[in-house]
């Protein structure tokens, strides 16, 4: 594709951020176009009711993609970015300005010569001591879009009247008075509450392993979940052979020459002598590894099954003791020294040989549940009889809400931000629409009545704040709610109005040549 400088993308992000239709997404839950049946034109990524829609467009699109985030400070690599799907968002906004120009021409929607000349008139590349210049138009577009002035100002008529098409649909947005108050009912409704979490973790260490004759009779008792643990965690008891393993790689390049493959050998031998006088191998990791994975951690690779690695290293390492280190090994990535920390044979554990062992840890867990539940009955009864939760629970630590659930050892107080009856989640607890359900079926603060399970834990709560809508707050967000449900409106007519014409139409994308520009994740 054509090499892209800095002005040439901020060029294109002038063109194409002329779109609102850019900014749009399908709606949760939508993956965008997938269609990939029919044929497309070598040079294109997609067609759109036989429209093609070249590879040069969607290069330069990806690309101003990627600099857009790297100008936010967010270098997402492109490889990351492919997984995430931006290509997929930087392909539907091109087939959506496509799909809305077509309709525009269709309902006969197009832009004028004197908006066309105030676009090309206010883009800073055209002009010259602050004025649009000619000369400097053409250099631009034949230096930087390498395209002519008529194929240029052709697709940026398409643009606008895709623009004037979206125009239409949202103007189509009205919203009523009532839908304004039934916004401002929902809005207005909000509550607030202090709760605390009783988890079986919590517990464990107060629940004594189970005697004989307990074990016994609970593995009768539970003979289905100690097989269902045992098929759901199999993978545990069934493993091949593995070593914990850290290495020093010294990299070659696939096409390295006889002479470099010497360099990297003698050099793996002499940082090799350096190990075998005494050097922490860790620290000849940290200090000569070229392995980015793994340098920072002292060459550390974590636990590797034979599989994983080409057949003349894993027959060197696996022949290893614990604590030795391998001889210089040659493979596709460069010379490898490999030391074994830590050796695991290969197990397959049938569910006879590991009843026990499954049966005492469910024992225990449920034993340590049913201590979390005692508990959070017994603070439900003294909250009821007058007591804070934040009293009876203080918190360990002064930290966001959000990350004491990663260190929670016993119960703590977290006050909650407020919200509204709308959804069905608890600001720094998650989804719980029985206690949301709960908090807004009462009037005033004070405790809520029940202890509400939650996950394999139990969690207690008292309302702190509740808030109804009144005619004078009515009156002070009146316009403002307004604004806000007609942007809503604007959306969701559309996404519909995209929709109906996706479904109407046809889209077919070209895989291989997206891949071209963005590789294959």
């Amino acid at each position: 594709m054509d090499g892209l400088n800095p002005r040439k993308v901020a060029s294109l992000l002038f063109i194409i951020g002329i779109a609102v239709v850019f900014t749009l997404q399908f709606g949760p839950g939508s993956s965008g176009f997938g269609a990939t049946g029919g044929a497309t034109a070598p040079g294109s990524v997609a067609s759109v009711n036989g429209k093609e829609i070249p590879l040069r467009d969607f290069a330069a699109a990806w690309a101003q993609q990627m600099s857009f985030l790297r100008s936010q400070g967010s270098p997402v690599p492109e490889s990351l970015a492919r997984q995430f799907g931006m290509h997929n968002q930087v392909l539907d906004r091109l087939v959506n300005t496509e799909l809305l120009a077509q309709a525009a021409e269709r309902h006969g929607i197009a832009a004028s010569d004197d908006e066309l000349r105030k676009l090309i008139h206010q883009n800073t590349d055209f002009q010259k001591d602050g004025q649009f210049d000619f000369e400097r138009y053409q250099q631009v577009l034949r230096d930087f879009y390498r395209k002519s002035p008529q194929d240029f100002e052709a697709e940026l008529r398409r643009q606008l009247a895709a623009q004037k098409m979206m125009d239409v649909v949202r103007g189509n947005a009205v919203v009523s008075d009532d839908e304004v108050r039934a916004r401002f009912e929902k809005e207005g409704n909000q509550a607030k509450v202090v709760f605390a979490r009783f988890l079986p973790a919590m517990y464990a260490d107060k629940v004594p392993s189970p005697t004989a004759a307990q074990l016994a009779e609970w593995k009768k008792a539970h003979e289905k979940d100690i097989k269902e643990y045992f098929e759901a965690n199999r993978f545990v008891y069934q493993q091949p052979e593995r070593i914990r393993a850290r290495q020093v790689l010294v990299k070659l390049s696939p096409e390295a020459t006889a002479d470099q493959k010497k360099a990297a050998l003698e050099k793996a031998q002499a940082l090799r002598k350096e190990i075998e006088g005494g050097k922490d191998f860790a620290q000849v990791a940290r200090d000569s590894s070229e392995d980015p994975g793994s340098k920072a951690r002292g060459g550390d690779l974590g636990w590797v099954e034979r599989g994983s690695w080409e057949p003349a290293l894993a027959d060197a390492a696996f022949a290893l003791k614990q604590g030795e280190v391998t001889q210089p090994v040659e493979t596709k990535f460069g010379v490898h020294l490999v030391k074994v920390d830590e050796k695991q044979a290969a197990q397959d554990k049938k569910l006879e040989d590991v009843q026990d062992e499954i049966a005492t840890t469910l024992y225990k867990q449920d034993r340590a549940k049913q201590l979390a539940r005692a508990e959070a009955e017994k603070a439900l009864a003294s909250v009821k009889a007058g007591q804070d939760l934040k009293t009876l629970f203080p918190p360990e630590k002064e930290q966001p809400a959000l990350l004491r659930f990663e260190t929670e050892t016993r119960p703590e107080a977290v006050e909650t931000d407020s919200f509204t009856a709308e959804g069905e989640a608890v600001p720094h607890l998650g989804p719980a629409p029985e206690l949301v359900k709960a908090a807004f079926a009462v009037s005033a603060p004070q405790p809520l009545d029940s202890v509400f399970p939650m996950g394999e834990g139990f969690v207690v709560a008292q309302v702190v704040e509740r808030q109804k809508p009144d005619a004078e707050g009515f009156e002070k967000r009146k316009e403002e709610l307004r604004t806000q449900a007609r942007q809503a409106k604007q959306i969701e007519l559309t996404e519909s109005f995209l929709k109906a014409l996706r479904e109407q139409g046809s889209v077919v994308t070209n895989t291989a040549a997206i891949d071209s520009v963005v590789g294959t994740g």
